[in-house]
């Protein structure tokens, strides 16, 4: 008999065991057989299972290596069924190519979970939609629109390339062991056109990141280094507001104008 699974906290694991919580997040997804699926951190397969059942063809990436060869027992019958034991913050996308755009599905380890979603990101032309598990806070922010005080870096450049849309909520109750937090059901859909066109993208990252670096400040004194009052005023943008107050068209504009003058 398989010795059970210990949840690992380094790992940030808290296993799905609600049978109605992962038919729901299956009927979200709505997997069809022509689709190319990639799931990160499938733990002990319980949203694996029923995604294998739809015929699609499905990568998995896991980097506890005792869950690697208890996946790889699992489901060795599996002929649409692809292991990768790696690291998916390390993990090259892009090397899963089958002439289809990638749907990625996964229960993220909360502690890792925007460096994971960041470097998705960076292969969005790659990718159909992503549907992933996360703290609500973080669905919160990512869904956030100016003004509010969840809008920040992360609400900015995940919108700046995907459509945010939060599904549902899921209790503490449903995962052994209990988080601690609310989560979420959340789908990330990459824009089909570029809605934002940034012309330096590394440059865009930095501004906004120092923008919200010190939320109280005004962006007048947070970009005091890199912005100038005349390109404040040749973006349209009142110097004396706070980050959270300015939307993704100010920041691109903003941005733009800096590199231009550079």
């Amino acid at each position: 008999m398989n010795k059970p699974h210990k949840a690992r906290k380094r790992f940030g694991q808290n296993f799905l065991q609600d049978t109605n919580i992962i038919h729901q997040i299956i009927m979200a997804i709505s997997p069809l057989e022509s689709d190319h699926l990639v799931e990160i951190g499938p733990g002990q397969g319980a949203i694996t299972d029923p995604l294998l059942a739809t015929k699609c063809q499905l990568d998995v990436v896991e980097l506890d290596r005792d869950l690697v060869e208890k996946l790889s027992h699992q489901f060795a019958n599996a002929n649409n069924f692809t292991l990768h034991s790696a690291d998916a913050l390390e993990f090259d996308f892009s090397t899963l190519n089958s002439g289809k755009k990638l749907r990625i599905v996964g229960n993220l380890p909360y502690n890792i979970s925007t460096p994971i979603m960041f470097h998705l990101l960076e292969q969005a032309s790659n990718i159909q939609d992503m549907h992933f598990m996360l703290q609500k806070e973080v669905v919160n922010r990512l869904q956030a629109q100016p003004g509010s005080k969840q809008f920040g870096r992360l609400s900015i450049m995940v919108q700046l390339h995907c459509y945010v849309e939060a599904l549902f909520d899921v209790d503490p109750e449903c995962f052994s062991p209990r988080p601690a937090v609310m989560s979420s059901i959340v789908r990330l859909t990459p824009h089909k056109t570029k809605k934002y066109h940034v012309n330096n993208q590394p440059l865009f990252e930095k501004i906004v990141t120092l923008a919200f670096s010190q939320r109280r400040k005004t962006i007048r004194n947070s970009l005091k280094n890199h912005c100038t009052d005349a390109q404040f005023e040749g973006a349209n943008i009142d110097p004396r507001l706070r980050a959270e107050a300015l939307s993704i068209e100010d920041f691109v504009r903003l941005v733009n104008l800096i590199g231009d003058s550079e």
